[in-house]
């Protein structure tokens, strides 16, 4: 059976340069980059061109590196390597679940917690944040890009609210990397989390950057990695194809690659809204980054129509894999007021760099009948069902 994947805001493959870039590190090059030898030495110069290749990402200086073991680990340095009891964290509803639960048990802990909520387009307003400011606020915590809707959120505009007010500025930049132009000056923000598995990096690998001056507590301790910032041996391997991944995404952004990206998410968004009734975008008249769309198609079940284009060899997902299993509807789609069927008749598709025209074709082909077949199974049916099937 032929297989499409368009779920790249759960994970991307590694491309095949990164898996060459990291293989010597796995047998020859083995060596633990802390110790002096020549085999450890070769590790270490391994893990600085990476980090150089990351900065460069973020338009950095190297040393503002930080190797994580994801964006997780990242989110969570962030939120309680900044705050304190009695500290104030402002955050936004339509986070990921690495920053709303951080931000749920920092409230435990006896920091005030403000929850932002967006517009029904999915934005935050800068101005919520400016009017949620407080004399304790010692943190700012919005995502640069939505992992369900790809819309893409005011940071800079949010950034110079922090410089004027003197407070933190933390953006998770997960959804963002390798797909939008990342410049951490111009967005102003003093920490920014990366996940390499968004960008076809290996899974367990990221980044946290710091700026420089930026003083935080480490969430490991143990050895003086990192510059004393990070406990713990450095996953070479992975660390090298996260490098070599940042440098892959970093050409993509001129080289046209996302712009093919996003020529091909317009074309699988159209088609499907012109062949289906009462389908549509979350997130529609927002800048989104260029892989990701959105959409609902009303009066069906979303799990069902995931497991429907599963069986003809479609991926795509319901919304965050973090969140996968939830009986729960999204908490992104509720925060934008979507009526609860609607949030239950969403589902996200997500391209990688290696989705190509025909897979488009292929979508457009087997979704439509698909989507007719459960409407006419659902017992909310009452609409003339998807006109291009019918045909």
């Amino acid at each position: 059976m032929r297989r499409i994947y368009m779920d790249a805001n759960s994970t991307t493959p590694l491309l095949p340069d990164v898996l060459e870039a990291m293989r010597p590190f796995f047998i020859e090059s083995f060596g633990n980059a802390s110790s002096i030898h020549q085999v450890g030495q070769r590790a270490r110069a391994a893990v600085e061109r990476a980090r150089e290749q990351v900065a460069a990402l973020l338009r950095c200086r190297a040393a503002e590196v930080v190797f994580t073991s994801g964006g997780t680990e990242s989110d969570n340095t962030a939120i309680f390597g900044i705050l304190r009891p009695g500290d104030h964290l402002i955050t936004s509803a339509i986070e990921h679940h690495a920053i709303l639960h951080s931000a749920e048990k920092a409230r435990v802990r006896g920091i005030d917690v403000t929850i932002l909520p967006v517009s029904a387009a999915g934005a935050v307003d800068p101005m919520d944040v400016y009017r949620a400011l407080k004399p304790n606020t010692k943190l700012i915590s919005v995502m640069m890009a939505n992992n369900e809707t790809g819309v893409v959120q005011p940071v800079e505009q949010i950034g110079k609210i922090a410089a004027e007010a003197e407070v933190c500025f933390h953006t998770d930049a997960v959804q963002a990397a390798g797909k939008i132009p990342i410049d951490v000056k111009a967005i102003g923000c003093h920490l920014l989390s990366l996940s390499g598995h968004k960008f076809h990096a290996p899974q367990g690998t990221g980044i946290l950057y710091v700026r420089r001056g930026t003083r935080f507590e480490p969430l490991l301790f143990g050895g003086a990695h990192e510059r004393q910032r990070r406990a713990g041996t450095e996953n070479v391997a992975g660390i090298v194809g996260l490098g070599q991944a940042a440098e892959i995404a970093l050409a993509g952004l001129t080289d046209g690659t996302e712009d093919h990206i996003c020529m091909l998410r317009d074309r699988l968004e159209q088609g499907l809204i012109a062949a289906i009734d009462q389908c549509g975008v979350n997130g529609a008249g927002q800048p989104r980054v260029p892989n990701t769309t959105n959409l609902y198609f009303d009066h069906l079940e979303s799990e069902a129509l995931l497991i429907a284009l599963d069986l003809k060899g479609l991926a795509v997902s319901g919304g965050s894999a973090c969140s996968s299993g939830s009986t729960e509807p999204s908490h992104v789609l509720k925060a934008m007021g979507l009526p609860l069927a609607r949030s239950r008749a969403s589902l996200r598709f997500s391209l990688t760099r290696q989705n190509t025209a025909a897979d488009i074709d292929y979508a457009l082909e087997i979704i439509p009948p698909a989507v007719a077949r459960l409407r006419e199974l659902s017992p909310v049916h009452k609409h003339p069902t998807v006109a291009a099937a019918a045909k």
